[in-house]
């Protein structure tokens, strides 16, 4: 008799509860780690669930392959087509591993691709995005009694081309794949146990933040922090479906450091964050319908607008360059139209009701002033303060803005 489960399905008044779990390209870097993923992944299974694993590329893959793709682009681009045939390579490989790990230890488990999952994307490549989950296939394998392994960051458009999700796109498949199966929770697995308050490579003293609202993290996604994906954040907001980010690094534990998403975070009202992006552009156009020119400019680069404002005769944006792999053909274009600055990055501080006082702008400009930065331009939303600064700064300011706003 086999080892392995029974692939009889189950009833649905035995139905187990869901957990979907996403590990990230660090957690599966090396065969050792993608078999400590495979001890967790079948020690939940153990315990009584129905598992849907997501996973990323092993460590650095992806950017071997794109190194490789530019490489045989010679001095041009690659398509981004062929950037998406290739790049959804490397999450295949993880998740055709990680399967084969987990059945070593005794339990039944099956990988698909995001197409084969069920999960449709509008025909944009390299920066796709979710718009229907189909989780058909996933469902009658958690019947059978199996584990279901599933490439993350891919999906197929409605004409069935493969297209990749863009930067976090593995967070996006986890939740979107929660919110269509009606998990109990989705468990994000990366290299931190939680979310900070700040990046604790560059704020020493940033502290761990056990729990907070969707919007809260979805503001400081948006704002450059990288620990949930925001478009990630969104599905789960609209489904109602609790994340919970965790360390893969961690002791299997039944009491594990997290930090705990939801709609409700009792502790949530004083949470503040810094967040830094330097993945962006500065452009600024004078002259006359200058607000006009930039907007149409850029509405055809198809670049994520981080912060806008104009007047008569000059307006400037930031923008995201996250998914925009032909930037250098981008920024060409561009130039002909704006001033175009690389060198600067987007550093904001994130809370509830962060921009409703005027204290909170004054204690911005004291701590800017006590790190001698100037910003050069500055926006503001519900949930949070920014500022662009130039990239040599960015570290010293965002020491000074938590100084001022988390430890103050």
């Amino acid at each position: 008799m086999s080892q392995l489960g029974s692939n009889a399905p189950s009833s649905p008044s035995t139905r187990r509860p869901i957990v979907v779990q996403k590990y990230g390209g660090s957690s599966v870097a090396d065969v050792e780690r993608l078999g400590r993923v495979a001890d967790r992944i079948v020690a939940t299974r153990r315990a009584g669930n129905d598992v849907v694993a997501v996973v990323s590329a092993m460590g650095k893959t992806t950017d071997g392959l794109l190194a490789l793709a530019r490489e045989v682009a010679l001095s041009g681009e690659p398509p981004r087509r062929e950037l998406d045939m290739l790049v959804s390579t490397g999450e295949r490989v993880a998740m055709s591993l990680l399967s084969i790990a987990i059945q070593a230890r005794g339990v039944e488990s099956i990988s698909f691709t995001g197409s084969q999952c069920g999960i449709i994307t509008n025909d944009r490549h390299f920066d796709a995005r979710i718009i229907e989950v189909r989780p058909h296939r996933i469902e009658d394998e958690l019947a059978r009694g199996r584990v279901v392994i599933v490439a993350g960051y891919q999906g197929v458009s409605y004409r069935r081309e493969i297209t990749t999700l863009g930067r976090g796109g593995s967070d996006t498949t986890a939740v979107s794949l929660a919110a269509a199966l009606s998990a109990d929770r989705c468990e994000i697995y990366s290299d931190v146990d939680g979310v900070y308050s700040a990046d604790p490579r560059v704020v020493p003293d940033a502290q761990h933040l056990p729990e907070m609202t969707f919007d809260m993290l979805q503001e400081m996604a948006h704002a450059g922090a990288k620990v949930v994906n925001a478009h990630a954040v969104e599905w789960a907001r609209r489904a109602g479906i609790a994340i919970f980010a965790r360390s893969t690094f961690d002791p299997i534990s039944d009491t594990p450091k997290e930090t705990v998403v939801r709609a409700n975070a009792p502790n949530d009202a004083f949470a503040r964050s810094v967040s830094c992006d330097r993945d962006v552009a500065m452009l600024e156009v004078r002259g006359e319908d200058a607000p006009n020119r930039l907007l149409a400019a850029l509405e055809g680069a198809a670049l994520p607008l981080l912060a806008f404002d104009g007047a008569a005769g000059h307006a400037r944006a930031v923008v995201s360059l996250i998914s925009a792999p032909d930037w250098p053909a981008t920024r060409a274009v561009l130039e002909h139209i704006a001033c175009v600055r690389c060198d600067v990055a987007f550093v904001s501080v994130v809370g509830p009701a962060i921009a409703s006082e005027p204290a909170h702008f004054m204690a911005l400009g004291r701590a800017l002033a006590l790190a001698d930065v100037v910003p050069l331009a500055q926006s503001f939303g519900p949930l949070r303060l920014s500022i662009v600064v130039d990239v040599k700064v960015a570290d010293a300011t965002q020491r000074a803005i938590h100084a001022a706003f988390v430890n103050g």
